[in-house]
């Protein structure tokens, strides 16, 4: 019994040495790329300067070269991105067969450079049921008429008759100072 335990704690320091060199071995960098880094044909290009670069550009982004805009060359780095219109997801068609139903989004569509912004949890662009001139004349006509009310109840006030206070207990006889030893005399506080 002794032996076994005399032999184990031989083999322990042996079994860490292996691990911690298995362990160096794998952590050796290795010549595979991480899945999360962007490839190259993903990153935008120089911008385009010639219909034949234009044209390129317009393929590598499955759009139509009539329907391709890249953004204007100002230094701020966009290359031959497309200058997609400023939508939000929700004026997509929802019965739309997506690719990915939830960003209603295809796969190989390219997507807006503020894309963050536009999904269907933030701005919503899509175009209001009433016109915003009449929602503001709305808004207005509520806040006056509001306001008129409020000038109304300050110019002539109402306010409930209240009565005298009343007190439990004879109208607290004892505890205003009473005499103990004499009946409090009956106080009523309605008529029949």
């Amino acid at each position: 019994m002794m032996a076994a335990g005399a032999l184990r704690g031989v083999l322990w320091p042996r079994a860490a040495a292996g691990l911690r060199a298995a362990r160096a071995t794998l952590a050796a960098p290795s010549g595979a790329r991480a899945a999360s880094e962007m490839s190259k044909d993903m990153m935008p290009g120089p911008y385009p300067r010639t219909p034949e670069e234009r044209a390129a550009a317009a393929k590598k982004y499955n759009m139509r070269v009539e329907d391709y805009q890249p953004y204007p060359d100002d230094g701020l780095g966009y290359g031959d991105y497309p200058m997609l219109p400023n939508k939000s997801q929700y004026e997509r068609d929802p019965w739309y067969q997506w690719d990915q139903p939830d960003m209603r989004h295809n796969w190989g569509e390219p997507m807006h450079w503020n894309f963050d912004m536009y999904i269907r949890n933030r701005v919503d662009t899509s175009p209001t049921v009433v016109p915003w001139h009449t929602m503001s004349k709305h808004f207005l006509l509520f806040l006056s008429i509001m306001l008129i009310m409020f000038g109304l109840g300050e110019i002539y006030p109402s306010y409930r008759p209240v009565g005298p206070k009343q007190y439990p207990f004879n109208d607290l006889y004892l505890e205003r100072g009473g005499d103990p030893n004499k009946k409090p005399p009956a106080v009523i506080h309605y008529e029949i």
